[in-house]
């Protein structure tokens, strides 16, 4: 049996095992082996396969069709680009998906040594703090928490917030250009809280990412912490040779 009897579940070690080929043998769109096949290849009883390939479509990594089997996703289709202009709403509806961004606390606060040096502002200062989860076609996909100068935002309400795009409140309602938005991101595991928000395992593979917003005079205008589910971002950089 290719499975080994470790202290991690059945179904957890063949998920392993399965993610490995989809990412080196398979090609998006190929039929994977039925429940029947896989049980009699590893050993395992067909509900330990059911539960492995029901945790992989919750990856994104395969589509189930009833009556047709399981097959391998095609998730260059599904996955966001880190590399583009970044909007969520703009990329989602891009690719054909329906956004959807629900508030779950927008809040003043005052800054701390941290937050004060990620914003260029005084310890002490106030802050508006917004944690969104942000989902396309139903789907969880980031959690964010954005950190704004309560000066450059004075009269920001939460029902402007559930009416319109961040980017577009920033440059549209309180007419602040932005400049540039810096992002760095890297590989993580989620934690508890986010694992709930974004319907996957705790400890399950996440990008963390960090954002960083500057107006036209090179001020900051929003500093943002995210959480983006691993199985729905990509990062693709072309490399060009130089003559």
């Amino acid at each position: 049996m290719a499975v080994n009897m470790r202290r991690q579940p059945l179904y957890d070690q063949l998920v392993d095992i399965l993610s490995e080929k989809i990412e080196y043998e398979y090609r998006p769109g190929d039929l994977m082996p039925s429940e029947r096949e896989l049980s009699e290849r590893y050993g395992l009883s067909r509900t330990t396969v059911r539960l492995a390939l029901q945790e992989l479509e919750l990856l994104g990594l395969v589509v189930r069709q009833h009556g047709r089997g399981t097959f391998v996703a095609d998730r260059s289709a599904q996955t966001t680009n880190l590399m583009q202009s970044y909007s969520f709403t703009d990329q989602m509806r891009e690719m054909g998906r329906e956004p959807h961004t629900t508030i779950l606390e927008f809040s003043e606060i005052e800054a701390d040594a941290n937050l004060a040096d990620h914003l260029g502002v005084r310890e002490g200062d106030k802050l508006f703090k917004l944690k969104r989860l942000r989902s396309a076609d139903d789907i969880p996909m980031m959690v964010e928490r954005s950190y704004l100068p309560m000066r450059k935002f004075l009269s920001l309400k939460r029902p402007l917030l559930e009416s319109k795009p961040l980017y577009e409140i920033i440059e549209h309602d309180f007419h602040e250009k932005i400049r540039v938005a810096e992002e760095e991101f890297f590989a993580s595991i989620a934690r508890t809280a986010d694992a709930h928000l974004l319907g996957i395992n705790e400890g399950a593979p996440v990008l963390d990412l960090v954002r960083t917003t500057f107006n036209m005079s090179n001020e900051i205008v929003e500093y943002t912490l995210s959480v983006a589910r691993a199985d729905q971002f990509k990062y693709k950089v072309y490399h060009h040779r130089g003559e």
